[in-house]
């Protein structure tokens, strides 16, 4: 199997929706009731959006995502980056993402240091479209459906002109959102949803250009008691209980986030 990461400097014609993926990590229940949805079977591309492979079934979860084969499109996130960095006295973080490294072979873990920061596809009806995990610039960067004005100006001012869609991740809550003369759009995240269980995706490009924020419910229950099974990760059913059923709420993460967007040192906190 060709392994190596896409080109992201080459824009790929493709004539039928874009299914978006973004920040699986590594739940499998979640990813395989997403990829059985008609309208992902159906995609010409997934394009996935980081943070892949940092949570409790890593191995399993990178086989399914290899065995997409074409239609996948990888981007790098940040647990990816420091996955592939990862050495002993160098690892992640946090304890579930160091663990999950450890799962990890070598090629694995360079096939993961190979994956793009960024890629751009013309999709049907939107033209071409940047995507990338946190923003076009960093992958850890915030950008939220709140961030004032000035925020989105500073974090696409390096996007070429004729891109009018970016697509990211990072934060896990799904919005839509017109800025400065674009679209931008948060698939929200498969597999740590905040503010209620089931996993988050977005449709791109059927119907004219449509953007749809779709969600996938599955039996959470059953996909924790999985996980408690099949995941060699210590803290696997502690971690799967709180980000599975999606214990934190979207209002929390939003004040969890917020400084991260410079609004603590700015008068008026809205977009």
């Amino acid at each position: 199997m060709d392994t190596r990461a896409p080109d992201p400097d080459s824009v790929r014609p493709h004539g039928t929706g874009v299914a978006v993926l973004s920040d699986i990590h590594a739940v499998l229940p979640a990813l395989e009731a997403v990829l059985a949805e008609p309208d992902v079977r159906a995609a010409d591309r997934i394009v996935l959006t980081g943070d892949l492979l940092a949570g409790p079934l890593p191995r399993q979860t990178l086989a399914r995502l290899r065995a997409l084969g074409d239609r996948a499109v990888w981007i790098s996130g940040n647990a990816d980056r420091e996955m592939a960095a990862a050495r002993p006295g160098n690892e992640p973080g946090d304890p579930m993402d160091a663990w999950a490294a450890g799962q990890l072979g070598p090629e694995e873990l360079n096939f993961l240091g190979s994956l793009p920061a960024t890629v751009t596809l013309d999709v049907a009806g939107l033209g071409p479209v940047l995507f990338c995990h946190a923003t076009p610039r960093d992958d850890t960067e915030i950008a939220l459906v709140d961030s004032r004005p000035e925020r989105w100006a500073e974090v696409l001012a390096g996007v070429p002109d004729a891109v009018r869609t970016v697509v990211c991740g990072h934060t896990h809550m799904p919005f839509v959102r017109f800025t400065h003369g674009r679209l931008v759009v948060n698939p929200g995240s498969v597999g740590m949803p905040y503010g209620r269980p089931g996993a988050h995706w977005a449709l791109l490009g059927p119907g004219g250009g449509a953007v749809t924020l779709r969600h996938t419910a599955f039996d959470h229950e059953a996909a924790c008691a999985r996980i408690a099974r099949e995941s060699d990760a210590p803290s696997a059913a502690t971690w799967a209980d709180t980000y599975v059923r999606a214990r934190c709420s979207a209002e929390e993460a939003l004040a969890a986030f917020g400084p991260g967007d410079g609004r603590s040192a700015v008068a008026g906190t809205g977009g």
